[in-house]
């Protein structure tokens, strides 16, 4: 058995107390890329730890254990659940809330243990540094408030000053937040242990923000105790009957509701008819099992009815090897011209590609290998010094991409065929470059439902009951299949009875959760979609917009909270709606050229 090295040992060290940190002792640790984070899979949860580096310098070896220490808290002190009830809609006010959620749980494991809170700064610090928060010249608009917040809430939660890597951060921010903010800040260090009042005094501190435009709306209860709160500073008496004559089930105060609106911008949540002269919700208004209608740009719940019959498949798996070469002849027949074109505009990407990845020479150096080509001159003069050369390393960052392509009705024809010819060379010439390269589809297995809506009818039609159809997830090509194996299964696109319906969002969450489990250290996420999310079933039988606003909420945690670029490409449709970074093309035969070109702009931005 080879000896152990040290790197080896640190692994083992870090992976056994992440699991004890996050009290799950199945808790699987991967350890590559550059960047940690939580994956959910299949068979279970995983960290995806950066790789230490091989020298094992004390400034890393503290920034990895401070990465693994904030993932590993986060799972044992943070209850999805609780975090999404108050959650506001995509958008700055989101951000502030994820950033101060994550200061409360590190906070919270500062107080535990001083090792975390050492390792836990040290992390902190690197972050700030990488995102050049320490600038001296930094503006608003490239210091985002919801940083600023998160590492002011840090400060005052942990007692541990902030990063001086975030000095310019700091500079921008710190006297708008604690002129507007100071108080609400606070109270949240004074109900870190209960997640669910740490929330509600978030919104607090959002409406002292002035970002209380994208709040979620408030239970009915909660909003008469909100009133009720408030017309006890003024009237302590008038209040007390008023709690007097509450139903028994009522929720007791928080020092959320003590912090609201004074305005009572929340009485918009109310139906006017249950609101007395006085502006107090009366008994109707208070009871629990009638909620309030939520805000009009609040985002309705998202919820699936059923899993049972979602199905993630391997192209290969869903035709048999003959149909799947008679399909891709078809393909190939039928886009020999575009082939061309897109092939010569992949030859483009390669070129730039291998550019970057070329190694090259300092030459001239008093130490290092020994320059052959240079020794003439200690012929000529003995006395002249012996020269050396020092090869440069590579910047270019070890890479993976992923091609996820919209498999519904409306793509049928000819824009399918072309996604899938173009996918199909940009993976064979990212393969070239040493790139990995994934492509994926979506669709539904049925049109209106299938299924799952037979469930739903067989359960009594209960009320908003969420995705009413089953996913088909496809796997035309894994990352580490060689293009070769995988040329045939991007025929089964032109397969009869293939397109479907497509739900955006849990699609672009499951490629999402794909690329978070690989091992590189850049991770490049590509769209290629016609449309909005549709699925006639779930959005005859839910409100209005519950596609619409999910697949914004899961581009709002990729965009925002990962380091997975992620880029649209929308067909005959504006998708810059939904996307940061996204084009929209008009004519089927531009995919091509937009693709490379996309992909290339990243890498030189690289």
């Amino acid at each position: 058995m080879p000896e152990s090295t040290p790197l080896d040992t640190y692994k083992r060290a870090l992976g056994a107390t992440t699991r004890a940190l996050s009290q799950d002792k199945e808790l699987e640790i991967r350890f590559g890329g550059n960047v940690g984070g939580i994956a959910n899979t299949s068979e279970g949860t995983q960290i995806l730890l950066p790789l230490p580096a091989s020298q094992l310098a004390p400034e890393a070896l503290a920034k990895s254990r401070g990465e693994a220490d904030a993932l590993a808290l986060r799972l044992s002190l943070h209850d999805p659940q609780i975090f999404a009830e108050t959650l506001p809609a995509p958008g700055p006010a989101r951000a502030v809330c994820e950033a101060l959620e994550q200061a409360r749980i590190e906070a919270l494991g500062s107080h535990i243990l001083d090792g975390v809170g050492d390792n836990l700064s040290a992390h902190e610090e690197a972050r700030c540094k990488r995102k050049g928060f320490d600038a001296p010249g930094l503006t608003k608009q490239d210091a985002p408030l919801a940083e600023a917040v998160g590492v002011w809430a840090r400060e005052v939660f942990s007692g541990r000053p902030a990063p001086r890597t975030a000095q310019g951060l700091m500079r921008v921010w710190r006297s708008f937040m604690e002129e507007m903010a100071e108080d609400e800040l606070s109270a949240l260090a004074q109900n870190l242990d209960d997640q669910a009042d740490f929330s509600r005094l978030a919104n607090a501190l959002l409406r002292a923000l002035d970002l209380d435009g994208e709040l979620t709306a408030l239970d009915p209860g909660e909003e008469a105790d909100e009133e009720a709160r408030q017309g006890e500073e003024e009237n302590p008496n008038n209040a007390q009957d008023q709690q007097d004559e509450s139903e028994p089930g009522s929720a007791e105060l928080s020092q959320a509701d003590a912090l609201g609106d004074a305005d009572g911008a929340g009485q918009d949540m109310i139906d006017g008819d249950d609101v007395d002269g006085d502006g107090n919700p009366d008994d109707q208004a208070r009871r629990p099992d009638q909620r309030a209608q939520p805000l009009s740009n609040a985002p309705p719940p998202y919820r699936i009815f059923t899993t049972s019959h979602d199905e993630v498949v391997k192209a290969e798996d869903l035709c048999e090897p003959d149909e799947l070469e008679r399909l891709r002849t078809y393909l190939d027949g039928h886009m020999s011209g575009l082939s061309t074109v897109i092939a010569r505009l992949a030859n483009r990407l390669q070129r730039r590609l291998m550019a970057q990845q070329q190694r090259s020479w300092s030459f001239d150096l008093e130490e290092g290998v020994l320059d052959a080509a240079r020794l003439t001159r200690i012929i000529i003069d003995p006395a002249y010094p012996l020269s050396f050369k020092q090869e440069k390393a590579t910047e270019f960052r070890d890479t993976v991409v992923t091609i996820l392509i919209d498999n519904s009705g409306s793509m049928r024809g000819r824009p399918i065929m072309t996604a899938a010819v173009c996918a199909d060379i940009l993976a064979r010439t990212l393969e070239r470059c040493a790139v990995k390269a994934e492509i994926l589809g979506f669709t539904t297995k049925a049109w209106k439902g299938g299924a799952p809506f037979q469930d739903w009818l067989a359960a009594d039609k209960p009320p908003a009951p969420g995705r009413l159809n089953a996913l088909r997830h496809i796997i035309y090509k894994s990352a580490d299949m060689p293009w070769r194996r995988a040329k045939y299964n991007l025929g089964l696109m032109m397969r009869e009875g293939l397109l479907k319906e497509n739900i955006d969002g849990e699609a672009l969450e499951w490629a999402f959760g794909r690329l978070m489990a690989r091992p590189e250290q850049r991770r490049i996420l590509m769209v290629i979609s016609d449309g909005a999310p549709v699925d006639d079933a779930t959005q005859s039988r839910n409100k209005s917009g519950i596609l619409e606003s999910h697949l914004h909420q899961v581009i709002d945690k990729i965009e925002n909270r990962s380091e997975v670029e992620l880029i649209a490409i929308g067909i005959n449709h504006d998708v810059t709606r939904w996307y940061t970074r996204a084009v929209t093309i008009t004519d089927i035969e531009e995919l091509g050229g937009v693709m490379t070109e996309k992909l290339a702009e990243l890498f030189t931005q690289n």
